[in-house]
C-alpha cells in the first residue's frame, strides 16, 4: 500500500505514540485483560491512520483531452448554476464532492495539460462540508487551472467538521497533468469545481465517484 506524502509524518507519529503507550500499559497495568484491550484498540487506531493515508496509484481510461475527471474520491453533493465570488465573478456551473473519513483524500487534477494562473488560501470556520455555505464559509484553498485553449477551471478544496489542514502542492505558473495529485485534505472534506456554463455533465446527484477513474464532464467545445 502507498502512502501519501502528506501523512508519512503522521503515521511516523501515531506508530510511535502508539508503542509508547503500549509499552507503558504492559509495564505498568497489571490487568492482563486491560492490556488486551489496548493493543487491540491501539491496532485499530493503527490501522484506520494508514488506510486514511493510503495513496493509489491511478490512470484514467478516457480520452485526456476532453475530459474532465473527478478530483476526489467521494459523492457528487451538488451540481448547479452558481456565482462564484473570489475568481470569475460571474455564473459558474458548480460540482461539488464530498469525501468522508473512509474515501481517499488525496486530491488529482481533473484536466490534463493545465497551467495554474491563480492560487489563494482562506483561513475560516470548520462547518460540516457538505453544506452548501461551507465553499464560502470554511477554510479552503482555490487553484485556478487553465487549458490550451483558455477555458478556466477553478477547483476549491474545502476543510469540513473535522478537517483541520489543507495541502495544495502546485504554484502559480507551474503545469497540472491528469493521474497528477495536486493536494491532500485530512478528515472529512469536499472538493467543488466551478466549470463554464454548458458543460455537459456526466454524473448524477448522489453518484459515488472515484477520483482520476470517474468522468465528470466533457469540455466545452470553443
Amino acid at each position: 500500500m502507498n502512502i501519501h506524502q502528506a501523512g508519512r509524518i503522521s503515521l511516523i507519529n501515531v506508530t510511535l505514540v502508539l508503542v509508547l503507550i503500549n509499552t507503558a500499559g504492559i509495564y505498568f497495568i497489571n490487568d492482563a485483560f486491560a492490556v488486551s484491550i489496548l493493543i487491540v484498540i491501539s491496532i485499530i487506531i493503527w490501522c484506520f491512520t494508514l488506510n486514511f493515508y493510503r495513496s493509489p496509484k491511478r490512470v484514467f481510461d478516457g480520452d485526456i483531452e476532453n475530459s474532465i475527471v473527478s478530483p476526489a474520491d467521494g459523492k457528487i453533493v451538488s451540481i448547479e448554476e452558481v456565482y462564484e465570488p473570489e475568481f470569475f465573478k460571474d455564473e459558474r456551473l458548480l460540482v461539488s464532492v464530498f469525501m468522508s473519513v473512509f474515501n481517499v483524500h488525496a486530491n488529482w487534477y481533473p484536466v490534463d495539460n493545465v497551467h495554474v494562473i491563480y492560487k489563494q488560501h482562506h483561513k475560516g470556520r470548520f462547518k460540516a462540508a457538505y453544506l452548501p455555505k461551507s465553499s464560502t464559509e470554511n477554510e479552503r484553498s482555490t487553484i485556478v487551472l487553465e487549458r490550451e485553449d483558455g477555458q478556466q477551471i477553478l477547483v476549491r478544496q474545502i476543510a469540513g467538521a473535522m478537517a483541520r489542514r489543507i495541502v495544495t502542492y502546485p504554484e502559480i505558473g507551474d503545469i497540472g497533468k491528469l493521474n497528477y495529485h495536486f493536494g491532500f485534505i485530512k478528515l472529512g472534506s469536499r472538493v467543488d469545481m466551478y466549470l463554464p456554463l454548458g458543460t455537459e455533465i456526466k454524473v448524477e446527484m448522489g453518484q459515488k465517484v472515484i477520483g482520476c477513474r470517474t468522468l465528470i464532464a466533457i469540455n466545452k467545445k470553443r
